[in-house]
């Protein structure tokens, strides 16, 4: 994969627990929506057995000028050292990879059932979508606890207020969810995705998140009767 440095233009917590790193973004650096990269510290003040490298899809969309990557924050040398990276400072960044992408047919709508830092792919394609203002229909259900939890919320429920095509229905598992919030309360299921899906067997469906919660989205479209080759899947181990 070709190698690239970038430097941080910023870093800031969308979420809570969840860490947005925005990074000038080489002018020959280029990706499909869906995409991810992987990213190196350079000399990082400090270090673990996990090492200075890891992979993260990205989140910014192939017309956006800057690259952008999040991730949950939890307690090694590479997320202590992110938290608290310089501005200006330089990462390496290896990639383009994956073939996690949409679908050419635009006729096809896509369901993208996201959970947690999941959503991180559906990000690139949703923004991607709307901006070329593509006639695709995209439906994004998007779990997590609380709203609280939920990275790049208000961002996507301005993406659905201004495109007609994106209809967002974010989901919140937690008991202690109060308010006037929009969305579902509970796990994604069938009857969730009747309520709001015309015909589940017509469009292409993407899952990622954690292993289990892919692994379950996978159960449920297999027994609704969607085909295996209309489902697409990315797992994103050790995170909610």
């Amino acid at each position: 994969m070709p190698k690239y440095l970038c430097r941080v233009i910023r870093r800031e917590e969308i979420a809570q627990g969840t860490l947005a790193v925005t990074l000038e973004r080489p002018p020959e650096f280029q990706f499909a929506p869906g995409q991810y990269a992987t990213f190196t510290l350079l000399d990082p003040p400090e270090t673990d057995a996990e090492g200075n490298t890891r992979t993260f899809s990205l989140a910014s969309a192939p017309f956006e000028q800057a690259l952008v990557f999040a991730t949950r924050l939890r307690d090694t040398a590479f997320k202590r050292v992110l938290r608290q990276i310089p501005v200006g400072s330089a990462l390496r960044l290896n990639g383009p990879a994956g073939g996690f992408t949409l679908h050419a047919d635009a006729s096809r709508p896509a369901v993208f059932l996201a959970g947690g830092i999941g959503i991180t792919p559906f990000m690139s394609m949703i923004k991607q979508v709307v901006y070329e203002a593509t006639a695709r229909d995209l439906f994004l259900f998007y779990a997590n606890r609380r709203p609280e939890d939920s990275a790049f919320l208000q961002t996507l429920q301005a993406l659905a207020d201004s495109a007609r095509t994106f209809r967002f229905i974010p989901t919140f598992t937690s008991p202690d969810v109060s308010g006037p919030v929009r969305g579902e309360r509970g796990r994604i299921d069938a009857p969730m995705l009747v309520r709001h899906l015309p015909d589940l067997r017509g469009p292409l469906y993407y899952a990622a998140g954690p292993p289990a919660m892919v692994e379950a989205m996978r159960d449920l479209l297999t027994q609704a009767g969607v085909g295996p080759q209309d489902i697409q899947c990315e797992e994103f181990p050790g995170y909610l």
